[in-house]
């Protein structure tokens, strides 16, 4: 550049050195890594109580998928049958939630006022419609309406439902 004045170097003695920082260290982790490791235990905590008692509980989702299908059944089904199947199906139950020789034994109003006390409830078996359980089955053909049948079905789903889960005896 003709007329120009020549460019005189800066004066690089007055800069200073660049200093870097320390390194990041990797422990203790930042804020967000303490967040994430109490929500990851937190998780796997509530994860593991749910997988035990859904564990736990698979009789009584076994129990419900019987009842529902005799349930079903009775439209087609002949009572006798149905009524046997039903008794079966809580004697079933019993044994498996309660001390063998407590249960096995048991029949005709003993099973019902066994069934009433587990339940909690007086008289819901032995009474209508929780009798069809210990005479039904033993009939040529039961004398017991729909209403009835849907009540029974209904006593012993709550029956089901009413009894603690967890561990077996």
């Amino acid at each position: 550049m003709p007329g120009s004045a020549p460019m005189t170097p800066p004066d690089l003695s007055r800069l200073r050195d660049i200093h870097l920082p320390a390194a990041v260290s990797w422990w203790p982790p930042a804020t967000g890594w303490w967040i994430l490791a109490a929500a990851l235990l937190f998780g796997a905590l509530f994860a593991a109580i749910f997988i035990r008692r859904r564990h736990a509980n698979r009789w009584r989702r076994a129990a419900l998928d019987e009842l529902k299908r005799l349930r079903d059944a009775s439209q087609t089904q002949d009572l006798p049958t149905l009524l046997g199947a039903l008794s079966v199906l809580l004697r079933r139950v019993a044994i498996g939630r309660f001390p063998r020789d407590e249960v096995a034994s048991l029949y005709g109003d003993q099973w019902l006022a066994f069934l009433d006390r587990t339940l909690g409830q007086a008289n819901a078996f032995q009474s209508n419609p929780g009798r069809w359980l210990g005479s039904g089955p033993y009939l040529r053909q039961p004398a017991i309406d729909a209403n009835d049948l849907a009540a029974l079905f209904s006593l012993a789903e709550k029956w089901i439902r009413k009894l603690p889960g967890g561990a077996r005896k």
